[in-house]
């Protein structure tokens, strides 16, 4: 598979990681073509720090590994969506996702 084509307008794109049994997203993180590559080889999720500026796989420190299932690039080939098993906790915070932080609801609908 030709990874290049990802990386056509920036060498990090972004992944949006999601639980695959019931659709939830987990975390936003970044990867290099590099990172995608290793997580194609390994079936498991290695994403790129821009803050440390280096590769890094998910659940290698915590234990919370995530068991990739699919890959699918968007129709712009410049954003990930990767499905996986969650082992325990995606967000480093301690909760399942990172996404938990709520700014507006529409408490109408």
């Amino acid at each position: 598979m030709d990874l290049d084509k990802f990386f056509q307008k920036s060498s990090l794109i972004p992944a949006i990681v999601q639980e695959a049994s019931t659709g939830e997203v987990l975390m936003l993180a970044y990867m290099n073509k590099e990172s995608l590559s290793k997580t194609l080889e390994t079936g498991t999720t290695w994403f790129y720090s821009r803050s440390r500026q280096c590769l890094w796989n998910k659940g290698a420190t915590s234990g919370h590994w995530q068991k990739v299932l699919s890959i699918t690039g968007d129709c712009d080939d410049d954003t990930l969506l990767i499905q996986v098993v969650q082992t325990g906790n995606a967000c480093h915070t301690g909760s399942h996702s990172c996404f938990f932080n709520t700014i507006w609801e529409d408490k109408q609908s």
